[in-house]
């Protein structure tokens, strides 16, 4: 395993499970710890975003690139992210399953629409 592959792993597990924790702190009302939740989610964002900064700079690429396609896929992913995480708020939270399903799936629907995006159709 290459060092840069290595420091990804640690660091996006490190911050997808602060992040995880974080968002379930903040939603479940029974654990009382929204505040907490915001902080510790946010702190697993701000992992995540470093994570990729430096694996960009392990592999000797500049640390961000600004073009139109880099925008529209940083738009298409957080639009995908906030339809699920809606959907899954429907379904968990506002007690509104059927629609909030339907929802979801369109948010992952979004999501998978990333994959050709990036890597191209062949």
């Amino acid at each position: 395993m290459k060092k840069k592959d290595f420091i990804t792993l640690v660091m996006s597990t490190v911050g997808g499970i602060l992040f995880a924790l974080g968002m379930c702190m903040a939603l479940i009302p029974e654990w009382a710890a929204m505040t907490q939740g915001i902080v510790i989610g946010a702190i697993g964002a701000v992992v995540l975003l470093a994570m990729i900064l430096v694996r960009r700079k392990m592999s000797g690429k500049p640390a961000i690139v600004f073009n139109g396609k880099a925008i529209g896929i940083t738009l298409l992913g957080v639009f995908g992210a906030i339809v699920f995480g809606v959907g899954m708020c429907m379904t968990m939270v506002w007690n509104i399953l059927v629609p909030g399903v339907i929802v979801g799936i369109v948010g992952i629907v979004l999501l998978l629409c990333l994959i050709p995006v990036i890597k191209g159709l062949k």
